[in-house]
């Protein structure tokens, strides 16, 4: 897989990416993940706004709806508002049984309302799973403002860190291979219900860290593996 500005032909280790909700998150990651030689499908209510987007990208990237998405993805990348989160979730309930689906969200009550305070209570890793039953979840990029998610990928010297938490082994190995070709450094933290010590108003959220600080912040250990 490449990494850099060149785009690369799909090799035997790249995979097909579905993405539902192609905006500042899901879109720059998707042209990340291409330039790395995977294959990614952007999708949106309003598919016709991505194609700009799909054409910038170039040969590694197709359009079109969510549920386009949804069954085109041998992993999906989730990145809504997070109130959408539940209808996702049952949209899409049997294209996405049994995928390993990498979501972003991070519920703010004044744009999310009463159930982002439920999420918030939870831990939004167990609400997440709540709302995407019968999927092998991953939570991921949702502590890197979009504009660093651009910025610093692929950065030299320390590479700036994504906090995963997850379930299921092989899930969680497939998203830290997607972090490092998206340019970043995974680091574990543990199960869903450990995703609460990366969430909205949490000390690492919104901070552009390394591996190293993120872990000495968190009190994780040298290297945190599934």
């Amino acid at each position: 897989m490449g990494l850099g500005g060149q785009m690369v032909a799909a090799s035997e280790d790249s995979l097909k990416i579905g993405i539902i909700g192609a905006g500042k998150i899901g879109g720059t990651l998707g042209e990340l993940w291409a330039k790395a030689g995977h294959r990614v499908f952007l999708s949106s209510r309003h598919p016709e706004r991505l194609e700009g987007l799909a054409k910038k990208i170039g040969p590694n990237a197709q359009y079109g709806f969510p549920r386009e998405a949804a069954m085109f993805g041998e992993v999906v990348l989730i990145s809504v508002p997070y109130r959408a989160l539940p209808q996702v979730g049952g949209d899409y309930a049997l294209e996405l049984e049994g995928k390993v689906v990498l979501e972003t969200g991070n519920p703010f009550p004044g744009r999310d309302g009463d159930m982002a305070h439920t999420a918030r209570q939870k831990g939004t890793g167990v609400a997440s799973a709540e709302f995407l039953p019968g999927v092998r979840l991953v939570r991921a990029f949702n502590t890197i403002p979009h504009y660093d998610l651009r910025s610093e990928a692929h950065r030299p010297g320390d590479r700036v860190a994504v906090p995963l938490a997850g379930d299921d082994k092989s899930a969680l190995n497939i998203a830290m291979s997607l972090v490092k070709d998206a340019g970043f450094e995974p680091v574990i933290v543990g199960p869903l219900n450990q995703a609460h010590k990366f969430d909205i108003g949490t000390s690492v959220f919104a901070r552009a860290l390394t591996a190293e600080e993120l872990r000495r912040v968190l009190e994780l250990e040298s290297k945190s593996t599934p």
